[in-house]
């Protein structure tokens, strides 16, 4: 009796943690999405603004407040972040990687099959 306790237990933490993983591979999917987005969204704006002469007048949205430049002043600023987002993303997909990797060495250490995904 006492081992059957123990295995449903067992059976209960190994379920737990499965779901653990999941959620956190789909939090990581999230924001990979998200800074997709927004990646793809700095590109559409650095291909319509390069073009243009530098002192041309643009208007850009700082924390809710349109602000009005020039194109000159806004391209590198754009140009910066749009690399930062290449990296941030770059990063999240790295951690994606090595979660789900550990997820699969989790499941061949405790001999998990999944039934259903």
């Amino acid at each position: 009796m006492a081992q059957q306790v123990a295995s449903a237990k067992k059976q209960q933490d190994l379920q737990v943690q499965y779901s653990n993983y999941k959620d956190t591979l789909q939090a990581i999917a999230g924001k990979i999405g998200d800074v997709e987005q927004e990646a793809e969204e700095h590109k559409l704006v650095l291909e319509t603004l390069t073009p243009l002469p530098g002192d041309r007048k643009c208007f850009r949205m700082i924390n809710g407040v349109l602000t009005e430049r020039t194109v000159g002043e806004v391209l590198p600023t754009l140009q910066t972040n749009a690399d930062g987002l290449k990296k941030v993303l770059e990063d999240l997909v790295k951690q994606y990687r090595g979660k789900q990797d550990e997820m699969e060495k989790w499941k061949k250490k405790n001999n998990v099959q999944v039934v259903q995904q």
